[in-house]
């Protein structure tokens, strides 16, 4: 929960943040762009580091690191140093990501862990909804810096409660050393997978579409629609509402329809979406009623995207889930890097980039489906449950 708590706590004073700082709308949400590349490459460093080390001297480490660089982002004199910071902030933060799911590994398999695993889901998809929510509050009585002091007293809780009541679930006789050629060979064999490519490319071009929304939104509903910060919070909120209810609607429709049938239907309602937020931002006089429809579909169809994308991408590689795994996240998050500086390419006064790089990863999603994934297999979820053991 920490990953996505850290990247949206501070989006409500975004806005402010700019002011303060004399960056520009792109510049700041540049901050976003090196948070998700640290949580990119965090958890390609932080999955073989537990592998040899362990699970808590690995997630101890890497959440008392987010401590500290918490605390500097919230003294960062200017935007260049913040950036910096937060990609830092990023990499540690990937920890919680890759360790977490570790655990759950280590103590159960097959549909135990499938199931664990959707726990863990569930707590994740809170952080988009209550992040936004504690930020909004925290603007009301200090400036975006105690946002990041917040994150950084929660790194620090974090940090204890690991050390207290965590104990260690991958034991010496298990552990080995982490081999650069094998895993190079791993991905190989995974890009050389016409349909594995396929879905690597639907995660990351979704990733792109919905982290599009999160790095514009707070501009896009504040300086172009007039939101107040706490409004924008409650709305943002909402939308990650329907994120994870869209995860459990799917992961109920899972039982009598495949998994790749309601990928389409996940990836038909994002296009719908990207197109419905196009032809909805050139009139500003409808307000917010009219632009968060568009907005609000498009997030809970990434619930659909993302969970049926994986799954299907994982199920013929489970010698190597892990690999297929890191590919699969790492996508979302360096497509959602490249976007994150364009939705503000044209100023804060201006919802059009926001829908233009939305639609456009929607429909490069879309496209990625029918060109590159194979013929249609009913995947059912026990099936993909039996064979894999990691799951994001």
């Amino acid at each position: 929960m920490l990953g996505p708590a850290s990247m949206d706590i501070y989006l409500p004073g975004l806005p402010q943040l700019a002011r303060d700082l004399g960056a520009s709308a792109s510049l700041s949400q540049l901050t976003v762009t090196m948070f998700l590349i640290g949580l990119a490459l965090g958890q390609f460093l932080a999955g073989p580091l537990s592998d040899v080390h362990g699970r808590r001297r690995p997630l101890i480490g890497g959440m008392a690191a987010f401590t500290v660089a918490s605390l500097v982002c919230a003294l960062a004199p200017n935007v260049y140093a913040l950036g910096a910071m937060r990609l830092v902030q990023g990499t540690m933060a990937a920890t919680g990501l890759a360790v977490g799911r570790a655990v759950v590994r280590d103590l159960y398999s097959g549909a135990a862990a499938a199931r664990y695993l959707s726990r863990l889901m569930l707590i994740t998809g809170l952080g988009p909804i209550v992040a936004p929510l504690v930020g909004g509050q925290i603007l009301r009585f200090t400036s975006w810096r105690g946002a990041f002091v917040a994150i950084a007293l929660l790194g620090l809780v974090l940090v204890i409660t690991t050390a207290r009541l965590l104990p260690e679930t991958h034991p010496l006789d298990r552990r080995r050393v982490a081999g650069l050629g094998e895993t190079g060979r791993a991905f190989a064999r995974l890009l050389a997978d016409r349909s594995f490519v396929g879905f690597t490319l639907i995660s990351g071009f979704g990733g792109g579409a919905a982290i599009g929304y999160v790095a514009g939104s707070s501009f896009v509903l504040e300086d172009v629609y007039g939101a107040s910060p706490q409004v924008f919070s409650l709305l943002f909120g909402m939308n990650a509402l329907f994120l994870v209810l869209g995860s459990q609607i799917n992961a109920h429709l899972v039982e009598r329809l495949s998994v790749r049938r309601l990928l389409g239907f996940g990836l038909a309602m994002m296009v719908i979406a990207g197109i419905g937020l196009l032809a909805v931002v050139p009139f500003r006089g409808g307000g917010l009623l009219v632009v968060m429809p568009p907005l609000t579909l498009l997030m809970f169809s990434w619930s659909f995207v993302q969970s049926n994308a994986v799954a299907l991408g994982l199920t013929n590689h489970p010698q190597i889930a892990g690999s297929a795994s890191a590919l699969l996240g790492v996508s979302q998050f360096a497509f959602g890097a490249v976007v994150a500086p364009l939705v503000g390419i044209a100023g804060a006064n201006t919802a059009l980039p926001m829908a233009v790089v939305v639609a456009a990863c929607g429909v490069a999603a879309a496209l990625a489906f029918k060109a590159l994934v194979g013929p249609a297999r009913a995947v059912h979820v026990a099936a993909v449950a039996a064979d894999v053991q990691l799951l994001p």
